[in-house]
Parts: structure tokens; C-alpha cells; sequence
């Protein structure tokens, strides 16, 4: 309920563009999908721009048209674009271990 009295709230602004930070922190499975799919609604419904920072994979599958991946260890983004488009044809290693859980043993070419 905090979560969407402050996007509430955030909304009563009128805003071009809402940053939220890991906006599913601390929610079960089946709310943070209820929260996805209540941020679509609004994207389509408002015309806004939302800025998400999250970690949820699920989320940024289901909810994501553009995404920026950054390495930790070099500090740089290491891709851009539709995530569900950079799963599918990345070969960057450390892009597909991200996007599939660190399940990928395909060639490494980073």
C-alpha cells in the first residue's frame, strides 16, 4: 500500500518522467507483477516516461522498452536497447549471464 500512495503521489505531480528506484523492493512474487502491470497502465494511460533502477529480472522483461546494463567491474555501460531484444541477440557474456541468471554457456566475446 506505501508503494502506491508514493506513485500517488509521485502521479499528483504531473510529471514527463518518474524515476523509480527498485520500486518492487520487499514485495512478494504476485505484487510486484500487480505493480508492473499498474505501471504499463500508466505509462499507456498518462503518456509517461518512467525511470526504473531495479535488479528484478521479471520486471525488466515484463515492463522494460529500453534499458541501460552497467558492469560493475569496468563502470561502463556494457548494453543498450530493448532488453527482451538484447536476451535474444547479445553475445555479450556478461550481458546473457545477467539476463539469464547466470545460466549461459554460450561463446564469450567480453
Amino acid at each position: 500500500m506505501q508503494k502506491r500512495a508514493g506513485l500517488a503521489r509521485a502521479i499528483a505531480l504531473d510529471a514527463d518522467v518518474l524515476m523509480l528506484d527498485e520500486p518492487a523492493a520487499g514485495l512478494d512474487p504476485i505484487t510486484s507483477r500487480l505493480l508492473d502491470d499498474l505501471l504499463l497502465q500508466l505509462r499507456e494511460s498518462l503518456r509517461t516516461t518512467f525511470v526504473v533502477v531495479t535488479h528484478e529480472l521479471s520486471s525488466i522483461l515484463s515492463i522494460g522498452d529500453n534499458s541501460i546494463l552497467l558492469d560493475s567491474e569496468s563502470r561502463t555501460i556494457i548494453a543498450r536497447g530493448n532488453p527482451k531484444e538484447l536476451l535474444a541477440h547479445s553475445q555479450d557474456a556478461r550481458v546473457q549471464r545477467f539476463l539469464r541468471r547466470g545460466q549461459w554457456k554460450g561463446r564469450v566475446t567480453s
